[in-house]
């Protein structure tokens, strides 16, 4: 399942191009195949049976406030409050009850995340931070996981504005680009 998410971007690339302000600094993403752009965010899913795998990347820029090792006090809180919201993710990716979705692993990498032994020191390097998150469940109904509703992804952090969405469920591929105003993709 994780080569299937791993595999989603090139799979939806051909039909899908971003119609979006690109920053200066361009540089090479782990499993990432968008330029790092604040206030962007990238979702990959993907239900094969009753597993869905979800992976979602974005600069810390978008979940913490900055992409720098933490100073102070008030910015190592940031970055504890964020890992623990990551954690749980239930709240932010709004998948439908009726599904019974249980989750079973979660995975947070990110160079700000120093107790993370998966965490990407390189990234401070080249002056940016990713943040990764995986989590996979096992769906009591996947028929009826229809969406996922990141109106919670939105509400907690607030520095993402738009959250660009590939999707492989029973029903083929599917790519959206999701905002506030728009929160949801559907399966």
């Amino acid at each position: 399942m994780r080569f299937l998410l791993l595999a989603l971007p090139f799979a939806l690339l051909p039909g899908f191009a971003l119609g979006a302000e690109h920053h200066d600094h361009d540089h090479a993403q782990h499993n990432s195949l968008a330029t790092h752009e604040h206030g962007a965010a990238e979702l990959d899913a993907a239900l094969d049976g009753s597993t869905l795998e979800i992976e979602l990347r974005s600069p810390a820029m978008n979940l913490v406030g900055f992409e720098h090792t933490p100073g102070n006090e008030a910015e190592r809180r940031k970055i504890t409050n964020a890992h623990d919201q990551l954690e749980i993710p239930d709240p932010l990716l709004g998948l439908p009850a009726a599904a019974g979705c249980t989750l079973t692993t979660t995975e947070l990498e990110s160079a700000l995340f120093e107790d993370h032994a998966d965490a990407h020191p390189d990234d401070h390097e080249s002056g940016h931070s990713e943040i990764h998150a995986h989590y996979q469940f096992d769906c009591a109904t996947p028929q009826a996981l229809t969406e996922i509703n990141l109106q919670g992804w939105f509400k907690a952090f607030p520095g993402t504005e738009k959250i660009q969405a590939q999707l492989i469920g029973p029903n083929g591929q599917r790519g959206a680009q999701l905002s506030q105003g728009q929160p949801r993709a559907e399966f």
